[in-house]
């Protein structure tokens, strides 16, 4: 099965600072281990800029401005953990770009997936607050576009990244027409994604205790996140991949394998090919582990590419 991967070199100059966790080598590890693991093999693609009324259709115009039109002549803080660099920008607004673009990849034809190799992540900005080393919700913007441009009436969201959503969440909690599901760490950063928050039904979250590990993970997602997936019949599935519930990252302590990331990467496609002919859409949150960080992203893109 071929997978285009997205990606742009703006998205390497977007400058967090010598010591911060979201850093340009985590991109770099991600690009080099799949040339390595795939030589010849990956569609690669060139991010396009998002548009301004991709952006709008999740985000407040206020954010927008903050994001693209304060323009800082050095590195700003927005909050303690999230970054403005004077290339900043232009890497949110490919970040962001390569989700919408790879949506109308997958969606052009039957059996598509694509994989967004970009920085900075996405799933913590709300509709008018950068955060958590987010900027704009990629994956938001891409299912919001899906329903624009291409008339979809169910998109699921699956998000296995250790920090829980709550950007996604928060934009689609009153929203039927998304499924958001998510495995998270508890307690950790935001300190949301209990399990009584449910949206309108359309909210299904699984928090893990810290030191869980790939057992838990995958009797989780076996019994309450797949089954609710399967149900919902998405005609696009959306994934949130961040690797940093691997037992190696520094900022969490649940104790995953890569091995468990190519496991519930094969359940997700089951479900897309039954319901979604095939369609996936993966985009990269966290992982701040590069060695670990390098192997998850091949055992993902490796069972994204499994017929």
């Amino acid at each position: 099965m071929a997978v285009a991967v997205y990606t742009h070199a703006a998205c390497l100059a977007h400058d967090t600072g010598p010591d911060h966790a979201e850093r340009p080598a985590r991109l770099l590890a991600v690009t080099e281990a799949l040339l390595t693991a795939f030589p010849g093999t990956l569609d690669w693609r060139e991010a396009p800029r998002a548009s301004r009324g991709d952006l709008l259709r999740v985000h407040e115009a206020s954010l927008l401005h903050t994001v693209l039109e304060t323009r800082p002549a050095e590195r700003v803080m927005l909050d303690p953990d999230t970054v403005l660099s004077p290339a900043s920008a232009e890497a949110a607004l490919r970040a962001a770009g390569a989700a919408v673009a790879a949506v109308d990849f997958v969606l052009a034809g039957d059996g598509m997936r694509a994989f967004c190799a970009v920085r900075p992540p996405g799933h913590h900005a709300t509709a008018d607050t950068a955060m958590g080393f987010c900027l704009f919700n990629n994956v938001a913007i891409a299912a919001a576009h899906a329903f624009a441009m291409h008339g979809l009436e169910r998109v699921a969201i699956a998000d296995f990244d250790v920090h829980h959503g709550n950007g996604t969440q928060a934009i689609f909690e009153h929203d039927p027409r998304v499924l958001f599901a998510s495995s998270h760490q508890s307690p950790l950063y935001p300190d949301t994604g209990y399990a009584n928050e449910r949206g309108v039904g359309n909210i299904l979250n699984a928090p893990l205790p810290p030191r869980a590990d790939g057992r838990a993970f995958r009797a989780t997602w076996t019994h309450d996140l797949l089954p609710a997936l399967d149900a919902f019949r998405p005609q696009l599935l959306l994934v949130s991949a961040g690797f940093d519930a691997h037992r190696r990252d520094p900022l969490a302590q649940l104790q995953l394998e890569a091995d468990d990331y190519a496991w519930l990467t094969a359940g997700l496609r089951v479900i897309a090919d039954r319901h979604a002919s095939g369609r996936i859409v993966s985009t990269l949150e966290g992982g701040y582990d590069l060695q670990a960080l390098e192997e998850c992203a091949v055992a993902h893109v490796g069972a994204l590419m499994a017929p």
